[in-house]
């Protein structure tokens, strides 16, 4: 059979890209490490405090939590809420790719930060219209592998007490039974839904118990965390997608977010806990298309990974009479 070669430009092609490759990862990242995971205006939580089996948050106690919401037309000026968000830096909100459904342009979206009610805004409140939307080349609706996505806001946030990036981990950190973790959202707790932050300790569940046969039965891979209890005392619900899961370090006295809220089978069952994408694995994705976010102007960006609606338990909407248009 006669050898194939390819032409001399797609070499060069390859060291092109080779070499862009290894510039962006010498470049340093635009994701804060000092200025990151604390919370200004709440003293810590020590332990013991109890979304499903949660609590309302105290003002300002979750300062990097976002709400993402939609532009509905034709029913009045109204933005209503769909996922959660995390603020990892002064212009950039990590969510859920599943989150985006077919809605990819960026101007049917606002992200509103410092907020406690999700339809009465203070001072403290910041919205933003959307720049840009990158979802993950790679997100699979059908196993919730990479189920990660971007936000640029249309402006930069000014930080304050009520607003604040959380961390993120450079690698997988070691979680301990000492460690306390936190997930927050406007979800549904059981059958009703809350416009008032809700708030719960929860415990990470090591992969090896989640994927025993009566729990997930092998289906969540290591690009997954499970967090919840044996019970299913406490769990996240719809409209907590996209939304946080984030554990305190009392050496760094900061905040890291841990998992992003992805899916789960019903809410609160048991030996079915939340399942969260396991950040330490999408460092180098989220690093990446945030210089990209960056360097962006226009106000959307292409996305060659069409995102479909799917079958997340997450995925919800909030309608009220106060809404208050961006």
């Amino acid at each position: 059979m006669r050898p194939y070669f390819r032409p001399a430009s797609f070499y060069f092609l390859a060291l092109f890209l080779l070499l862009a490759e290894a510039r962006s990862n010498a470049l340093p990242s635009l994701i804060p490490t000092d200025e990151c995971g604390t919370r200004p205006v709440v003293e810590e939580i020590k332990t013991g405090s109890r979304i499903v089996g949660g609590r309302e948050a105290q003002l300002g106690a979750w300062p990097w939590q976002v709400s993402l919401q939609i532009y509905h037309f034709g029913i009045g000026l109204r933005y209503l809420h769909v996922c959660g968000g995390s603020l990892i830096n002064n212009n950039s909100v990590l969510t859920a790719a599943h989150c985006i459904t077919e809605k990819l342009k960026p101007k049917v979206w606002r992200a509103v930060i410092g907020l406690h009610h999700l339809y009465l805004h203070n001072s403290h409140t910041v919205k933003s219209r959307i720049r840009a939307i990158m979802v993950h080349s790679k997100y699979n609706k059908h196993t919730s592998e990479n189920d990660v996505a971007l936000f640029k806001l249309s402006k930069s946030v000014i930080y304050s007490d009520y607003i604040q990036p959380i961390c993120l981990p450079n690698t997988s950190v070691l979680l301990t039974d000492e460690t306390t973790c936190y997930i927050s959202g406007w979800g549904l707790k059981y059958e009703h839904g809350s416009y008032l932050l809700q708030e719960a300790q929860i415990g990470v569940i090591p992969l090896e118990i989640c994927n025993r046969y009566d729990w997930y039965a092998g289906s969540v891979s290591r690009n997954h965390l499970c967090a919840g209890s044996e019970t299913g005392s406490v769990d996240s619900c719809q409209g907590d997608s996209g939304g946080p899961l984030m554990c305190y370090f009392p050496s760094d006295t900061k905040y890291y977010l841990i998992g992003i809220t992805s899916y789960g089978i019903g809410c609160g069952r048991p030996k079915q806990p939340g399942v969260y994408v396991h950040i330490a694995n999408y460092r180098r994705w989220i690093d990446r298309h945030v210089r990209l976010f960056n360097k962006t102007t226009t106000c959307s960006i292409t996305v060659k990974h069409c995102v479909g609606t799917g079958s997340h338990r997450r995925l919800t909407e909030y309608s009220g009479s106060s809404q208050q248009p961006l």
